[in-house]
């Protein structure tokens, strides 16, 4: 989320926020958001609505609770995504599907690997088939899902090519990074 973040800040990527017109919502997953807060002080919860503000227009924005460290666990935690514990996750992940319907939201942004297939491959599964209602919901995307559909790609003038090497550079001297020489 901060490369995301610092890239989009920085121009370095540019966006198309007229590719997706739905109402959505972000998903709070337990480790990005409230695990971090507890052991980093920082929830990244402002960063995931942030950059998705940046693909998505802002006013089409759901929120699904009052403070995203009290958003629900979708579920699929712990390793119950992996385990052959379906109608337990399921039967949790239902507290999920009515705050996702709770939204009006029709895209749900997660920017966990196993939030995200527990609430497309596993709740959204369940909406499609009519045993789960989750209101209008369509689909699950993850947060660097979003990112790349979004990409406006145009041509960069001399001028832009060389910022975006001079950045490159500094991201790589910052991190450590030692490139090899180009022939």
């Amino acid at each position: 989320m901060d490369l995301l973040e610092e890239y989009i800040k920085e121009g370095r990527i540019k966006l198309n926020t007229h590719k997706y017109h739905e109402a959505y919502t972000v998903h709070d997953p337990c480790n990005y958001v409230r695990k971090s807060h507890m052991i980093f002080k920082d929830d990244n919860a402002s960063k995931t609505r942030w950059i998705s503000q940046q693909c998505i227009d802002p006013s089409l924005f759901r929120e699904m609770c009052d403070d995203p460290l009290n958003n629900l666990c979708c579920g699929a935690g712990g390793g119950a995504w992996a385990m052959p514990y379906d109608a337990e996750r399921l039967a949790y992940g239902k507290m999920k599907a009515d705050q996702i319907k709770g939204t009006g939201a029709e895209l749900v942004i997660a920017p966990c690997h196993n939030c995200r297939d527990q609430i497309m491959k596993g709740l959204g599964k369940e909406h499609k088939e009519g045993r789960m209602d989750m209101g209008n919901y369509q689909e699950t995307l993850y947060l660097w899902e979003l990112v790349a559909n979004c990409l406006e790609f145009e041509p960069w003038s001399e001028a832009e090519q060389a910022k975006a090497k001079e950045l490159r550079d500094a991201q790589f001297e910052r991190d450590g990074i030692e490139l090899e020489e180009e022939e």
